[in-house]
């Protein structure tokens, strides 16, 4: 039974069964209902609160799945067992999500537990309004299992470690369309949700789970750079390191102070626009050659030169020169870590170093040094259309990383006040 008093909404006897009877992590109660929360929590298909559609692509000789079984497997009542005939295949998704099942479906059940949050939250305030709900508004106990069910599909969604497995597979399966859109826009829901729910309408439990979200975030920066140094695909490279830099974004956001905030939303304006088109110039290079092979390129600079040049802006980007889009994020952060925990910085710090050290291994390898493929030897430089995406891209790293203030102004006033609510909460 909810109660309302003091500015407080909570439940009567707080205990796990009774918290599940709201719906917070009830399976039954969602069940049918999932699509409804999706324009609430999400701006596309396949993102929070409904699970991605998927199209089976058997082998030969064998049966496509039937409706009924994609319905179960969509809605997390079955999955597939990795020994069955479907197994020898993966299952490809279609544009509406871009990712893959492998012989589960925990991205689609992680969507779950934001709508059953979403469903709790109603019955608890009977509103479904951001701006109402902003605030301390639950009761802590409540929180916390708001904060873990909203977690559990944000940390999917953005990707944190260890639940980024899905996004690198994602990227190598997605055709460059996919990946640009992937990287650019849909990774950037789970840090909205992050500043706008976590923060937003959970403060208390946000405060007690920072260190949680610091140490998964400080291990992607890390461990995920270290891996993108072991890659031989252009793409598998460029995948784990959005993985490290959208760490660097949940840094800034649960840091709770205005350097980290405005550091977390530029950065991930700025990965948007980096890596985005990181991923078309790979797609410049596979359409002429249909490989992503790193040692099957070399001394594109002497055939390409002006796909050199963008490449190398867009590369710089990434690594957080100064003068480019990727240093006002990154510097931010740093700036707003050093308030924080000066091991934070540390982390953040290396993975910064280790970014620098495998983007630049990675344009060294493909441009630079003797065109020693004969393959290459015909390869064109950009064509007309492939220069009037790219370059307009490589003006806007370059604009954002001298003239940040046009964004972080407007963001400014929003971001004070989740944090004026954050720390009012946290002062009780």
């Amino acid at each position: 039974m909810a109660y309302i008093g003091k500015g407080v909404i909570g439940v009567e006897h707080p205990s796990t069964s009774a918290l599940t009877a709201t719906s917070v992590t009830s399976t039954g109660a969602i069940s049918g209902t999932t699509g409804t929360f999706s324009g609430v929590v999400t701006a596309g298909a396949g993102s929070i609160g409904m699970g991605p559609a998927f199209a089976a692509r058997p082998s030969s000789g064998q049966s496509a799945p039937s409706a009924d079984t994609f319905t179960k497997v969509a809605f997390g009542t079955e999955t597939f067992d990795t020994d069955s005939k479907f197994a020898s295949d993966r299952f490809t998704p279609t544009v509406a999500g871009y990712y893959q099942i492998n012989g589960g479906v925990s991205y689609a059940n992680a969507n779950y537990s934001a709508a059953g949050a979403i469903i709790a939250i109603y019955k608890l305030t009977n509103s479904m309004s951001i701006e109402d709900l902003q605030g301390n508004y639950f009761a802590k106990n409540v929180q916390m299992y708001l904060w873990l069910a909203f977690f559990a599909s944000f940390a999917v969604k953005i990707p944190m470690w260890p639940f980024h497995t899905w996004l690198p597979d994602a990227h190598v399966e997605a055709p460059t369309a996919g990946s640009v859109i992937l990287a650019g826009v849909l990774l950037k829901m789970g840090g909205y949700g992050f500043i706008r729910f976590s923060l937003g309408m959970l403060p208390e439990a946000s405060e007690y789970f920072s260190p949680l979200v610091m140490t998964l975030s400080i291990v992607a920066v890390v461990y995920t750079s270290l891996v993108a140094l072991a890659q031989t695909d252009i793409k598998k490279l460029i995948a784990y390191s959005s993985v490290a830099h959208m760490g660097l974004v949940t840094i800034g956001i649960f840091i709770v102070n205005s350097q980290g905030l405005e550091g977390a939303m530029i950065q991930m304006i700025s990965h948007g626009v980096v890596s985005g088109a990181l991923f078309l110039c790979v797609g410049v290079i596979y359409d002429r050659m249909h490989t992503r092979d790193i040692n099957f390129y070399g001394g594109l600079v002497n055939r390409m030169p002006i796909y050199a040049t963008v490449f190398m802006i867009f590369m710089l980007g990434s690594v957080g020169l100064p003068g480019t889009s990727g240093f006002i994020g990154e510097f931010l952060v740093i700036v707003g870590a050093f308030k924080y925990s000066s091991i934070v910085v540390i982390g953040s710090a290396t993975g910064i170093v280790l970014s620098a050290v495998y983007m630049l291994y990675l344009y060294k390898r493909i441009i630079f040094g003797e065109m020693s493929n004969e393959k290459l030897s015909e390869i064109l430089d950009l064509n007309k259309r492939e220069k009037t995406i790219l370059i307009p891209l490589a003006i806007a790293v370059i604009f954002i990383g001298i003239f940040p203030n046009i964004f972080i102004e407007p963001m400014r006033l929003p971001l004070e006040s989740i944090i004026f609510n954050y720390e009012f909460a946290n002062a009780k």
